[in-house]
């Protein structure tokens, strides 16, 4: 579903994000992505939506390559994909219902599916009470809840988590977890970047650590590499 050979890349400015990256995602895995700041978690990400393109090596999702992608091929690759961001990115003159609406109209969905379907979402991460409210009304944990239903509202088989929980308290960062193993537990693949560890441990998930844009450990190779 996902697989990165060889991938580097290299900004503008000289900044090297990644050094020969290789692995491979395959279907109904949950990802952590791993790393002190800088070491390449969001740029992989950033890869994965299109939103940047590889200096060298290929990565592939979902049957796309995304260094070889039209321009008008990139809007179909995003419909395949949810992404939350650290940040909620919510329009704040829109109503929660609007801004799950919003992943709806942009993509051409029909106007009668519209409503139903981000109602469904909304339930889904528990917030068909507050439809009405506007961003500047909710918590943090409940605009990211707000924007893990616009991120599924499309029911992507791939959703991209960008530190969800790091602007979070306690409470909602283990809230907004929870809801990211309930999609996972649903058939979706999550890659979830992030340096909280206390989230990591003890989880069944696989680890996938950067240093510097070089991958360090991968718990899905290493451990096996362990086993008798």
């Amino acid at each position: 579903m996902i697989r990165f050979t060889h991938v580097s890349k290299t900004f503008p400015n000289g900044t090297g994000a990644l050094r020969d990256l290789s692995f491979h995602i395959p279907r109904g895995q949950f990802v952590f992505l791993t790393g002190h700041s800088g070491a390449g978690k969001s740029t992989i990400l950033s890869l994965l939506y299109a939103h940047d393109r590889p200096s060298s090596g290929e990565v592939k999702i979902s049957g796309y390559t995304v260094g070889a992608l039209r321009a008008s091929e990139v809007p179909k690759l995003r419909r395949r994909l949810g992404v939350i961001f650290q940040d909620f990115r919510l329009l704040e003159h829109r109503t929660a219902e609007e801004n799950v609406a919003f992943a709806l109209e942009v993509t051409g969905a029909r106007r009668d599916t519209i409503s139903p379907r981000t109602m469904r979402a909304l339930t889904r991460v528990g917030l068909a009470g507050k439809a009405r409210a506007y961003p500047k009304e909710l918590s943090g944990g409940e605009q990211q809840r707000v924007a893990i239903a616009r991120a599924i509202v499309n029911d992507p088989p791939i959703v991209l988590a960008d530190e969800p929980t790091g602007n979070l308290d306690e409470r909602a960062r283990n809230g907004v977890f929870q809801l990211l193993k309930d999609i996972h537990a649903g058939g979706t693949v999550v890659i979830m970047a992030t340096h909280d560890m206390d989230l990591v441990r003890d989880t069944p998930y696989r680890i996938v650590e950067l240093r510097e844009g070089e991958l360090v450990y991968d718990s899905a190779v290493d451990e096996a590499d362990d086993t008798p």
